[in-house]
């Protein structure tokens, strides 16, 4: 494990904010922290060289905060996973929360999830509960992942086993605004963002965390509003070479990660069937997500481009990809053989 700088808290909470063109909405996720009832944080901005008006917009909130919004601004553009990273290792709260530039939260989200972790001494605390929002912020509705306990209560548990069990039940989320972390707790695992997946890389970080934290606490709150944006990577048209890579650079990489993390946890050391079936369900899910984006182009197409993409290292993976491609085909046929089935009736 690598040697990283880690020098000591000066606040409680950092909130941790990557920003890429969000003229329209970084005023509004600003506003939302400038009116939190609890005030011992710092925000730490990280501009991804936004082609708009973002750092501007947000620079007129410099003096509103006295001092608590740092703005630094990335060389090149990096994407969401770099930006994220840069802005935990330029953090000093004893705690940090991820913000997206165009989401808002709560007046009461900081106070709630900082008592929760400082109560029940926690490496990390998981909101059961978000809003989703139109991108105009008018309309709004709460979302609940399962119960994770019948009377859906707070719940703080060390039981690996039991998160395991849990893991692809809906009961657990992935997303990084649902978690309150301690950043000695990430910096000490290297529970960073992974910079070669363009997506999913949620997902990925969350195993991680799930894996490495000594204490959880799940909690019934309903504290982030999530924007549903027709901007969003997952929502903007792609060609085919993205759609491929999109669902693959996760499956190469984010393995590769997972397994590392499982590597250090004595669990996964002593019952190999959970290694399995965590590696069957992570592929399954990006494979069934890469037959979804490539449903009407042969199985050779998405071999080639995947080729001529990780063609230094393809060795390493060419067995990983050689498999997919099987599963790819026998799908296309199982859905040859459904059509076939409806067109006799």
């Amino acid at each position: 494990m690598a040697i990283i700088n880690n020098p000591p808290s000066t606040c409680a909470v950092s909130v941790i904010v990557p920003m890429y063109n969000a003229e329209k909405y970084i005023g509004e996720c600003l506003d939302s922290l400038l009116n939190q009832t609890f005030q011992n944080f710092e925000v730490i901005l990280v501009n991804d060289c936004a082609t708009d008006n973002s750092r501007q917009v947000a620079e007129t909130y410099l003096e509103k905060f006295g001092g608590r919004l740092k703005i630094y601004d990335n060389k090149k553009n990096s994407g969401v996973s770099v930006t994220r990273n840069r802005g935990l290792l330029l953090s000093r709260g004893e705690y940090v929360f991820f913000l997206d530039s165009d989401d808002i939260i709560t007046e009461t989200a900081l106070e709630e999830m900082y008592n929760l972790a400082k109560k029940y001494d926690a490496d990390f605390v998981n909101c059961m509960k978000n809003y989703k929002m139109s991108e105009d912020g008018k309309d709004r509705k709460l979302f609940s992942l399962k119960k994770i306990t019948p009377n859906d209560e707070t719940l703080a548990e060390e039981d690996l086993n039991w998160r395991f069990k849990k893991l692809y039940t809906g009961t657990l989320g992935w997303g990084p605004p649902r978690k309150f972390l301690r950043r000695d707790f990430l910096i000490e695992n290297e529970l960073f963002f992974i910079k070669n997946i363009l997506s999913a890389e949620d997902k990925v970080w969350t195993l991680g965390i799930l894996f490495c934290a000594k204490k959880m606490v799940h909690a019934p709150l309903a504290l982030y509003f999530y924007r549903q944006s027709e901007n969003s990577i997952t929502r903007t048209k792609k060609t085919f070479r993205q759609k491929v890579m999109l669902s693959l650079t996760a499956y190469f990489y984010g393995l590769k990660w997972i397994d590392n993390i499982m590597n250090q946890v004595e669990l996964f050391k002593q019952n190999p069937q959970y290694r399995h079936e965590i590696f069957k369900k992570f592929a399954n899910d990006r494979f069934n997500l890469l037959a979804a984006r490539t449903s009407n182009v042969p199985a050779s197409n998405v071999y080639e481009t995947v080729k001529n993409e990780f063609r230094k290292d393809f060795g390493k993976h060419d067995v990983l990809v050689a498999e997919l491609c099987s599963l790819i085909n026998e799908q296309y046929k199982e859905i040859i053989r459904l059509n076939e089935q409806l067109n006799a009736k």
